[in-house]
């Protein structure tokens, strides 16, 4: 089966709204404004940056990992400890995002639980793999005498891939019959999550990846993921676009750190999201679009996670926070009224079309270096208000 083609029209905006086509501009093959003596930019040399995402895709995620857990009284512990709904008895086709959060309402970790095909009370949850062994522990030092038991699955028995494009073993809403997955409903055209077994990649006829490409996407999509981005006991929920993919669920019962998200929810006041962000030379100009080029370097491995962004030529408190990014695109927790011409409630509204920001950092043993970042606010956030 060989997916149809993605055309993707080359749009411009001139707000920081971004549609879904036009952060996935590329712009090789055509003139672009960076000037050759661009301090940070190179457009001849080599770069470390992965290429841009190919419409059409699919990338094994070893930064992922699951956990199994199974047994009688599994999904009624997990429905008390997690945001979006798992009631017992519900049949479930396929997984759902989520996330668990601790008693002051941070994130401890982003899931993707998976009903695992074994039985009503069996699932798989996907997880930073970096933190599958703290989660493991996290489970089983709260589930008392609950009946159920906690696996971390061996990274030789399973993986987990993303697939991207037209098609890709979709039937509808759900997966087709025998397929362990995800329909990944975080952001519009995200794809697919598959379970595989170790070794066997996804039967399908398009451009395989590395995950950098994949995590390029998401980055444009502005969807963070893992804890080096949703920063363990720091990150909340609606903050970082939680409840905008589809991983809250505000009617269901009490679970733990439900009081502040579900307060939060009720006074409609979140004045900080995780957007995708552009970043771009002192002496360039402002970006109209956000645009990923893969033969710009501008350091960003350099810059340290929450490092402040700051006003440029202006005085002020910080706009926000970087937080991770590669080549010349990233995502950062953004003040929506100082860097966006969103308007949140009982906000003074700062924003004034034209104001730029910047990052200043020093890399070990180097300068002190300056770049100028721009925040874009994708499309789906105005439609899932």
């Amino acid at each position: 089966m060989k997916p149809s083609g993605i055309t993707l029209p080359r749009i411009v905006v001139s707000s920081p709204y971004i549609c879904q086509s036009c952060q996935f501009l590329s712009i090789r093959g055509r003139r672009t404004s960076i000037p050759k003596s661009a301090r940070f930019a190179s457009t001849s040399a080599p770069t470390r940056n992965p290429p841009s995402p190919p419409s059409a895709g699919y990338a094994s995620l070893p930064s992922r990992r699951l956990v199994s857990v199974s047994g009688p009284d599994s999904t009624h512990f997990l429905q008390g400890v997690i945001t979006a709904n798992i009631s017992p008895g519900t049949p479930y086709k396929s997984g759902f995002y989520a996330a668990f959060l601790n008693a002051q309402s941070r994130i401890l970790n982003d899931v993707i639980i998976y009903p695992d095909g074994k039985g009503a009370d069996s699932w798989l949850i996907e997880v930073d793999a970096k933190e599958v062994e703290r989660f493991a522990k996290h489970i089983k030092r709260f589930k008392l005498r609950a009946k159920f038991d906690v696996r971390v699955i061996p990274e030789g028995e399973q993986s987990v891939w993303s697939l991207w494009g037209a098609g890709m073993g979709l039937d509808g809403d759900n997966l087709k019959e025998g397929f362990v997955g995800y329909v990944d409903t975080r952001a519009p055209d995200m794809g697919t999550r598959l379970i595989l077994p170790a070794g066997k990649a996804p039967e399908v006829d398009v451009q395989q990846c590395d995950e950098s490409v994949y995590r390029v996407r998401r980055y444009l999509m502005g969807v963070a993921e893992g804890q080096d981005e949703l920063i363990r006991e720091s990150a909340l929920p609606q903050e970082s676009n939680i409840d905008y993919m589809g991983g809250i669920d505000y009617r269901k019962g009490c679970y733990v750190g439900q009081e502040l998200t579900i307060r939060t929810h009720h006074t409609g006041v979140v004045r900080k999201r995780i957007l995708p962000v552009m970043l771009y030379g002192m002496d360039q100009e402002m970006p109209k679009a956000l645009v990923y080029d893969p033969d710009v370097d501008l350091g960003v491995e350099g810059i340290a996670r929450e490092t402040n962004i700051a006003r440029f030529n202006q005085r002020g408190r910080s706009a926000g926070k970087w937080l991770t990014g590669v080549g010349n695109i990233g995502l950062g927790l953004c003040r929506l009224e100082t860097m966006t011409d969103v308007h949140v409630q009982g906000e003074a509204g700062g924003y004034k079309e034209g104001n730029e920001f910047k990052l200043e950092w020093v890399p070990e043993g180097g300068d002190t270096q300056n770049v100028k970042i721009k925040a874009f606010v994708p499309s789906w956030h105005l439609n899932r208000k």
